[in-house]
């Protein structure tokens, strides 16, 4: 059972996690460039991930398509985890692994960002919509874990933690998902 002093010392390993981010700043400008880029040439952002990966895609795509911050036009954003009807179609014909790419394939033009959120960067379907996305010449971005991860290298720009916990990294990806909208809303 976590105490009171339990509690402070996992408070202070959150927010160590989180410091983490600061070094990063650069890489979130670049993605923060490089979905404006795509936005502004008449591109369109999907994401993607499992489980509270998929939560965070959803968010990001949300406050793309409605606002963020302030009253804005809407941005060409979708999840790929957004339609269940279409999810359970592609793991029933297909396998779990082609959730992401089956739809990549079918929505994704050379232009276009995927940006996908994974604390391994080992999900077979996150890979497969990253090898998917890059032969379509679709920019690939991914916010990820630990470095050296199989999705890292199918990434045209990537967001690496030096982070073991999965939750303390799903942390840092939504302050960066924040830092990336705050970005796009000041363009907008």
């Amino acid at each position: 059972m976590i105490d009171g002093s339990g509690i402070r010392a996992s408070i202070q390993r959150h927010l160590s996690s989180l410091e983490t981010i600061i070094d990063r700043a650069g890489t979130i400008d670049q993605i923060a460039k490089a979905i404006h880029g795509a936005l502004i040439a008449a591109g369109k952002i999907m994401t993607c991930g499992n489980g509270g990966s998929a939560a965070e895609s959803l968010h990001l795509a949300e406050e793309m398509i409605g606002r963020f911050s302030r009253d804005r036009a809407p941005m060409a954003a979708l999840s790929l985890c957004a339609d269940p009807a279409a999810m359970t179609c592609i793991v029933n014909d297909y396998g779990y692994e082609e959730l992401f790419a089956r739809q990549v394939e079918g929505l994704g033009r050379a232009g276009d960002v995927l940006v996908v959120l994974s604390t391994s960067g080992r999900s077979t379907n996150i890979v497969k919509a990253l090898q998917r996305a890059r032969a379509a010449g679709i920019t690939t971005i991914g916010l990820l874990g630990r470095p050296g991860s199989p999705a890292e290298a199918l990434c045209d720009i990537s967001l690496t933690l030096p982070i073991s916990e999965s939750s303390h990294v799903q942390e840092v990806h939504i302050v960066a998902i924040h830092l990336i909208l705050e970005y796009l809303d000041a363009r907008a």
